[in-house]
């Protein structure tokens, strides 16, 4: 109940704030602004450059261009992108956003555009560990408010550790602080397979055990931007430029 409280009176401030001058004005229908966080590698993140980069990134400038948009990219933390979409700071999301039936009650989506179930990663030497379930009476991490806290919530027995950014859950389990983190596929393959830090001492078990599905995320009711935004990125996903992306990025 108190965490309901803190969040409600959260996301009226943040409607308040909106009210008083904070809410984006769409002046120009061929200029949109999308919200990510840049801290999901390899579909989103920050390079040595400082520079914006990832899947999510190429596709969503892929998609502007082919719909005739202009986009700028705002840079938002997790815990308050959606409520920054309902407040109309922003057009949209791509931040490898899951799309689920509780957020469709808020938000809509765009047609699917990678499927990405939830796997789970544990230590190198860990052994006897194919699944959540034989993480019972040991702790596992997500980000919070993430898919993967939720399918950690699901397994009685397995205790949650939520962290602020998925990087922090990937360093707590490979210094032995949780036994395991439960992360989307493409995201745990950057951290086990390419990232210098964690590659040898991490790995990826048993298969995906979701089926999950990314989307864009606009805000209820703007079915005019839905539309520019599905016919682009199906005329995409019919000419094989997003699966070359996911070759670049995800491979």
């Amino acid at each position: 109940m108190k965490r309901l409280g803190i969040t409600l009176l959260v996301l009226t401030l943040i409607a308040g704030f909106a009210v008083a001058g904070g809410q984006r004005q769409a002046a120009d229908p061929n200029r949109i602004v999308v919200a990510t966080d840049a801290t999901w590698p390899p579909m989103q993140f920050i390079n040595e450059q400082r520079e914006l980069v990832g899947f999510d990134i190429d596709l969503m400038r892929m998609i502007a261009e082919e719909a005739g948009l202009e986009v700028e990219f705002r840079n938002t933390a997790w815990d308050g992108i959606f409520a920054g979409l309902a407040a109309r700071q922003y057009d949209a999301i791509i931040s490898s956003v899951t799309i689920t039936e509780e957020r469709r009650q808020t938000m809509d989506f765009s047609i699917p555009y990678i499927n990405a179930g939830q796997v789970l990663i544990v230590r190198e030497n860990e052994t006897g560990v194919t699944t959540l379930a034989d993480l019972r009476g040991r702790t596992a991490g997500a980000q919070i408010g993430t898919t993967g806290a939720f399918e950690i919530q699901a397994v009685s027995g397995v205790e949650l550790r939520s962290y602020d950014e998925l990087g922090l859950a990937i360093e707590d389990l490979a210094l032995g602080r949780i036994d395991g983190v439960v992360a989307d596929t493409p995201i745990a393959a950057d951290f086990v397979l390419q990232n210098e830090n964690y590659r040898g001492r991490l790995k990826i078990v048993g298969e995906p055990f979701t089926q999950e599905f990314y989307g864009i995320a606009v805000q209820k009711g703007n079915s005019a931007l839905l539309d520019r935004l599905n016919a682009a990125l199906q005329t995409l996903l019919d000419s094989g430029r997003v699966a070359a992306l996911e070759d670049q990025w995800l491979r």
